[in-house]
């Protein structure tokens, strides 16, 4: 099984860059965030041409995701429980055996802001959330962009990012609370080049330069994790004509 995840930054105009990576790539499973359409909108239609079948929780202009796979999806769960439900943030759903939780966390925008301490509230809602799936599935993973660097390795200067939003404390504990609560960052069980980033900004020649963060993850519980064959970012469609600001995640497991 191989499963991915892309915020894609509007899959109004990125489309004909996903489906050409699915069509390369060949994932079972792949997780979008940052779709910006509404449900009416969404192109199921070009994802079932293209082999797949499509579940999604979408808004106007913000926000959004989309859970792209080539077999059904069952016990599909589109708002997270003590979260603002308005924000289409979260998409749960069990797809050949496995429960795979797609999110798009909140960025926060500035630390000790509104958005900040919303951004940390939703957190904590996805923990509480967690805990409770993971007792009802062994084969759980979470996964999409959790706009946190989770240690200093995932920041091109820590110094500089150090207390600002996506590198601050308070945003790191939290990501450490969800390993706590018996995740596996399979990324990181992996030797992988120094400096690997999967977003970077659109200004000041950040992806020329490699001055990037990892903010996207992918998190299994342990009977998963176990079964995991290899993580890596794919920042090939990050070098394309009008790309997203973020590349693909990917992980493939050797399903028993």
């Amino acid at each position: 099984m191989k499963l991915a995840t892309w915020n894609v930054n509007s899959i109004r105009v990125r489309l004909p860059q996903v489906l050409a990576w699915l069509m390369q790539e060949k994932p079972d499973i792949l997780c979008l965030q940052e779709t910006k359409i509404t449900d009416e909108e969404f192109p199921a239609a070009e994802f079932r041409d293209a082999g797949y079948l499509s579940i999604y929780a979408g808004q106007k202009t913000y926000n959004g995701v989309a859970t792209i796979s080539r077999n059904p999806a069952g016990e599909i769960v589109a708002s997270l429980s003590g979260a603002d439900t308005a924000q289409k943030r979260f998409l749960a759903a069990s797809i050949d055996g496995v429960r795979v939780v797609n999110v798009y966390v909140p960025n926060g925008e500035e630390v000790d802001s509104e958005k900040y301490n919303f951004k940390l509230v939703w957190l904590e809602a996805l923990e509480n959330f967690l805990k409770e799936e993971l007792r009802a599935h062994s084969k759980l993973v979470l996964l999409g962009d959790f706009n946190i660097a989770p240690e200093p390795r995932d920041v091109h200067d820590p110094q500089v990012w150090e207390g600002q939003v996506l590198f601050s404390e308070k945003e790191r504990a939290a990501f450490q609370r969800l390993i706590q609560c018996g995740l596996v960052d399979v990324f990181r069980q992996f030797d992988q080049p120094p400096m690997s980033f999967s977003w970077w900004d659109y200004r000041a020649g950040a992806f020329r330069r490699n001055n990037g963060l990892r903010i996207d993850h992918i998190m299994c519980s342990p009977a998963l994790a176990s079964e995991c064959s290899g993580c890596r970012i794919d920042r090939a469609p990050r070098s394309h004509a009008r790309p997203s600001d973020h590349a693909p995640v990917v992980a493939e497991f050797r399903m028993a």
